[in-house]
């Protein structure tokens, strides 16, 4: 029975659950970013400090998943349902891209072999990370077959992948030293406008072919938060391409967290109070009211240790890797 309470409660939900999926966008994008930019990196030393710069916290960064998961499972059991059946191929290719790169990760030191895992590493890196954009394509297209909507999900595809190489390129600059960070400067450079153009395409095409542009964004008010993130979008990406010009080391980052938070942000507000856009809404997906209680109290629990771990273990292993 729909109520006030209830209806906070499921609001509360997926607010976490962003929180969560925020969370795992960011620390671990730029760790699949920097593995896809090893495929384009020829010399083997100059990938060992690559890989040096998010030895200590990939596993960590994955952590975020599949606490999501579990969250989606126990708190919104009919979109798990749903998104399950039909998003098997993207989830198995991002699990095998995830075990690609750990694997990849702890052989390329134990082998004579280092530059076929070294392979491995960025074929998983990028095999995930197509496979995410493929399932955030297809969620915003309603999961509905058809051309226009396939070739979407391409975009949405290409668009992760630039952004997550981005985000690495990015993290790079912060934790490397030269020649790996003027690589990064030229890749930042590089993958910025992709992602820029990509996030325009999706824009003008969810405007179109999704129900969020259809309904959603013509809500009163959701248009006008809309634009202002937009404006905060394009000062960030200013603050990206500025800063790596002039030399900063830590801004770049910052500012391609920002553009991702950003993106984010957008991405929520369009699709509330919705699961799946027209098939499903976060009211008819939720558990009971204990259900969502009890959780409420683990995840109480569960959350700010995952928050403090993260932060720790990033402040142990501040500053530049030596090569």
């Amino acid at each position: 029975m729909e109520t006030s309470a209830h209806t906070l409660l499921v609001s509360l939900w997926f607010c976490i659950l962003g929180l969560m999926l925020a969370a795992y966008v960011v620390t671990d994008g730029f760790d699949l970013g920097i593995g896809i930019l090893s495929l384009f990196e020829p010399e083997r030393e100059r990938r060992d400090v690559m890989v040096e710069s998010i030895v200590h916290v990939w596993d960590a960064n994955e952590t975020w998943l599949v606490v999501l998961g579990g969250g989606l499972f126990g708190a919104f059991p009919a979109a798990y349902a749903m998104l399950l059946p039909q998003l098997y191929l993207p989830l198995m290719a991002l699990i095998a891209g995830l075990i690609m790169r750990g694997a990849a990760i702890e052989f390329r030191h134990a082998t004579h072999r280092g530059p076929f895992w070294d392979r491995i590493f960025g074929i998983g890196s990028l095999l995930a990370a197509v496979a995410q954009g493929v399932i955030l394509g297809r969620i915003i297209t309603g999961l509905n077959p058809g051309t226009w909507n396939a070739v979407f999900t391409l975009f949405a595809a290409v668009g992760v992948a630039a952004g997550y190489a981005l985000l690495g390129a990015t993290y790079l600059i912060k934790k490397t030293s030269y020649p790996v960070e003027a690589s990064a400067r030229h890749w930042t450079l590089a993958t910025l406008p992709i992602t820029v153009v990509s996030a325009l395409v999706l824009s003008g095409a969810t405007l179109r072919l999704s129900l969020i542009g259809t309904e959603r964004w013509h809500q009163h008010g959701v248009l006008a938060v809309l634009v202002a993130l937009g404006v905060v979008a394009a000062l960030a990406v200013a603050w990206i391409s500025g800063s790596t010009w002039t030399g900063s080391r830590r801004a770049p980052f910052r500012a391609a967290v920002l553009l991702f938070l950003v993106s984010f942000g957008g991405l929520a507000i369009s699709l509330f109070p919705n699961v799946v856009p027209g098939r499903l809404s976060l009211l008819d997906a939720a558990s009971d009211d204990h259900t969502l209680v009890f959780m409420l109290i683990g995840i109480g629990v569960l959350l700010p240790v995952m928050l403090g771990y993260n932060l720790y273990q990033y402040h142990v292993f501040r500053g530049k890797v030596a090569a």
